[in-house]
């Protein structure tokens, strides 16, 4: 795990005729508002069983016949494609009447993760020069708006990137790849760390300055890649035992050095809100 591992997550550019998709992505899972250049802090959260308590793409199956997949369809999944998987489950879905009614309120009754709506509320109430706030999720625009929307937390984003999924004429969600790269260690459809990296060196340039401290909050272990191109002043912030947790301690013990971030495992998003409190204040 060296300079490899960095360099494995450049985005090429799109072939001709192929860039459509990405600038769609962009568009449709941002926000148009302007960001103010006068952040101090940037802070990206991941979505599943980080903002939410549970993967949004296994809580719908809920609306499945009987309450879950087919073997023939659940053979499907290849490692590395389940963008391609649950594109499969949505037209599934669809074929047997799933509306997107139905999507809505499943994704409205998930529960957030423990202390994440105080989180979300101290950060909310900080002034507005504090946190430049922005979601990277492997999820899609649909599940995350309507949850987002439901708890009330949708202005909080400055942007939020994820695959997008409308609704086509005859009711179906169809979900597209975010993007493609050269990843080895991500999903074919999203790296974040190329997102998170790309960001912040555009945001930087924007702004004129870069920001103070960079802050990444998840669980998984796509959450790990986007965390290695932190440094040592930023903080990664794993949710306690879980998979990105998990390869933090394993590389501090193979490679001590590599993992540049201060690492602070959470289990509650409370733990996040008194590191951060002590921050601010500095």
């Amino acid at each position: 795990m060296g300079d490899s591992i960095f360099n494995c997550c450049y985005v090429p550019p799109q072939p001709p005729g192929e860039e459509e998709p990405l600038r769609r992505a962009d568009i449709m899972a941002s926000s148009s508002a302007r960001i103010p250049s006068d952040k101090r802090f940037i802070i990206f959260f991941d979505f599943d069983e980080t903002i939410v308590d549970e993967t949004s793409d296994d809580m719908v199956v809920q609306a499945a016949p009987g309450h879950h997949l087919p073997g023939w369809l659940k053979d499907t999944y290849q490692p590395g494609r389940y963008n391609e998987y649950m594109q499969r489950v949505l037209a599934y879905l669809a074929e047997h009447g799933v509306t997107e009614s139905d999507l809505r309120s499943i994704m409205e009754k998930i529960p957030a993760t423990p202390g994440m709506l105080t989180l979300f509320q101290f950060l909310r109430a900080r002034p507005s020069q504090d946190f430049e706030i922005v979601l990277v999720s492997d999820a899609n625009t649909f599940f995350i708006e309507s949850w987002l929307r439901r708890f009330g937390f949708r202005q909080l984003f400055h942007r939020i990137f994820t695959n997008p999924a409308t609704f086509n004429k005859d009711g179906r969600l169809v979900m597209r790849p975010f993007h493609s790269h050269d990843c080895l260690r991500c999903p074919d459809n999203m790296c974040k760390q190329a997102i998170v990296r790309d960001y912040v060196a555009r945001r930087t340039q924007e702004r004129g300055r870069p920001y103070q401290r960079v802050f990444y909050v998840g669980d998984g272990a796509n959450d790990f890649c986007p965390a290695l191109s932190l440094g040592p002043r930023d903080i990664a912030f794993p949710r306690r035992d879980f998979p990105m947790h998990r390869l933090i301690t394993e590389t501090h013990e193979a490679m001590p050095g590599e993992f540049k971030a201060v690492t602070v495992p959470w289990a509650s998003g409370e733990d996040v809100v008194k590191r951060l409190r002590k921050l601010v204040a500095e």
